[in-house]
């Protein structure tokens, strides 16, 4: 009996080191990604800007 509960002990322990170093990738990832979508964010909002910059440039008459 003693050693099927420390087989199970080893069993539980390597799984939880598994989990643990899953959850450590998967936060270094979510940070990665959350970086390029504030990057992509801010791309976009440039390009917003210069599209309205030269639509209002556009719109004003040719003297």
């Amino acid at each position: 009996m003693r050693k099927q509960i420390e087989e199970r002990l080893e069993q539980l322990k390597r799984e939880f080191a598994s989990g643990q170093k899953l959850l450590t990738e998967l936060e270094a990832q979510q940070k990665e990604v959350q970086y390029t979508l504030l990057r992509l964010h801010g791309a976009i909002q440039v390009l917003e800007e210069e599209l309205a910059k030269n639509q209002d440039d556009s719109s004003e008459p040719a003297l």
